[in-house]
């Protein structure tokens, strides 16, 4: 079972806190580091609403561009993360992003859960593919099983690895409904594993290695007491490193017991856990957790006006994001209906930051 460390933006901008973080990684028993390459404005519209912070209320926009640093910086991240041993992933999340991350040449892309849907970066990704079989990860929190298909559909099935999780921070970890990671691999025939946001360092992670789970991703930080947007549900070095030994231990117990370890790892756990181990396996059946459904469109990527425009107008490319709604503003249209709504005249006045919809605009002289 392979294990990245998320270390997603907890480095803070700080190259000496990223090294430092890679250093915990390592040392910790990642094979694979993980990063975010944040630009604000392919995440999120300046107007999508304010996050709490222990400093105070901000706008959320204003949190992911504080999270923005040179190219250069991940280029010694990988650097830096080969030397100690491991290999480096890392988060796109626009064509910009992905763009300068494969120019450095990571070891795999990392599709995050509200990107899945992101319809032109799964589109760049596949047309790189073509030439350069990079290995992809794609994380399936707040979706259903179209989303799966229609995102396998773009980037295909060789060399993908499939990440079940549930997206919540935290995540309750008897809603995870782990019997879905060999349900999932053997619908969509390719590896599934899972990314992990529940807080214990044990019971996630060894119920999905019984169950056949190939991979599992899991924050890391130095400390639950910093900053950074993830470090409250991150596990610190050594709860990371007892994940790490506990999945060993369940690659041990199936080099020794065969078919027949899940069950005694199941049963090692459940005189620890109780009835909480069956209660995580569940039904093995796709559905969105309760602790994500609120969030199923809001999460995920739709198509936005990125400036107030009048009836009339005809709509350019540079007029619409493919953003995260978020906090406040409307949900727009599914990305695969940007070339339709690109070249089309607007029917009625929208605002700065409004999500599309079909009866604001007019597709060759019909309006939709």
């Amino acid at each position: 079972m392979k294990i990245i460390a998320e270390i997603g933006t907890s480095h803070g901008g700080d190259l000496e806190k990223a090294k430092k973080l890679i250093d915990c990684a390592a040392e910790s028993g990642a094979d694979y580091i993980k990063f975010q390459w944040v630009y604000a404005d392919e995440i999120l519209h300046p107007n999508t609403g304010f996050v709490n912070l222990p400093t105070g209320k901000i706008p959320l926009y204003d949190r992911f561009r504080e999270l923005e640093v040179e190219p250069g910086f991940f280029e010694e991240c990988l650097r830096y993360t080969h030397e100690k041993g491991a290999k480096f992933t890392c988060s796109p999340f626009g064509l910009r992003s992905l763009e300068e991350l494969l120019a450095i040449k990571p070891d795999a892309i990392k599709i995050a859960s509200p990107e899945l849907n992101h319809i032109p970066l799964l589109k760049k990704l596949a047309e790189y593919r073509k030439t350069q079989d990079i290995p992809v990860i794609i994380s399936s929190g707040v979706s259903k099983l179209a989303d799966i298909e229609e995102a396998l559909s773009i980037l295909g099935r060789e060399n993908i690895t499939l990440l079940h999780c549930i997206t919540s921070y935290p995540a309750p970890e008897e809603e995870y409904n782990l019997n879905l990671i060999p349900n999932l691999a053997a619908i969509f025939g390719v590896p599934c594993g899972v990314s992990d946001h529940s807080l214990d360092p044990v019971l996630v992670p060894s119920i999905a290695a019984s169950v056949g789970g190939t991979m599992i991703e899991k924050h890391i930080t130095l400390s639950k007491e910093t900053d950074g947007l993830d470090d409250p549900v991150a596990l610190t070095g050594e709860q990371f490193a007892l994940m790490s030994h506990c999945i060993h231990q369940c690659e041990a117990a199936f080099r020794q017991y065969g078919e027949n370890a899940k069950n005694y790892i199941l049963k090692q756990l459940a005189s620890e856990y109780g009835d909480r181990v069956q209660k995580i396996l569940g039904s093995g059946i796709k559905k969105l957790a309760p602790a994500e459904e609120a969030n199923y469109g809001r999460t995920n990527r739709s198509l936005h006006f990125m400036r107030k425009m009048k009836a009339g107008e005809v709509i350019n490319m540079e007029d619409i994001g493919v953003l995260r709604t978020e906090k406040v503003l409307s949900v727009g249209l599914h990305p695969r209906f940007l070339d339709n709504v690109i070249g089309s005249k607007l029917s009625q006045d929208v605002q700065n930051g409004e999500g599309v919809k079909w009866e604001q605009i007019t597709i060759k002289n019909q309006k939709i």
